[in-house]
């Protein structure tokens, strides 16, 4: 085999192996968004209902996948707390978690020029409607829909 046939495989092969190692990589920095399905799911400290309860969680509360073990997930919420969890109790990441130190303005434009329409706590779990810049659209379990900021905001 030539030097140069030679050269090529293993260009090829270094290309193909890069290549590998960025979609790994890019796929375990993204974490998928989901959202806890009903009231009184538990967290398990790991993949199986014989692992120990490590919290409950309310419908809607906003989770980030990190690893999928065979039916179970592995998630973090807004405060870095982790467990496990079964993907039958959750679905699409369609809410959003208030992470702010203090209560927070809803406006009623995504802008700090725009009137205050409501004040949300820390923890508050919010519908997300839409986005527009860094502005989220969102609406509150009674109903009110507004804009917060998205740093505000858990994911």
């Amino acid at each position: 085999m030539s030097m140069q046939i030679r050269l090529s495989h293993i260009l090829s092969r270094c290309l193909i192996t890069c290549s590998a190692l960025v979609l790994l990589s890019t796929s375990t920095l993204y974490a998928e968004t989901v959202s806890v399905k009903s009231d009184g799911i538990n967290v398990r400290t790991g993949p199986s209902t014989d692992d120990q309860i490590a919290m409950e969680l309310f419908q809607g509360y906003p989770l980030k996948v990190v690893e999928k073990k065979g039916d179970w997930l592995k998630i973090s919420d807004f405060e870095n707390d982790s467990g496990w969890i079964h993907k039958t109790l959750v679905g699409p990441g369609n809410t959003v978690i208030v992470n702010a130190q203090k209560t927070i303005n809803m406006r009623s434009e995504p802008s700090t020029n725009s009137a205050i329409i409501a004040n949300i706590e820390r923890g508050v779990v919010l519908t997300k409607i839409s986005s527009k810049g860094d502005w989220v659209k969102v609406k509150h379990a009674k109903g009110t829909e507004g804009w917060i900021h998205k740093t505000l905001l858990w994911p």
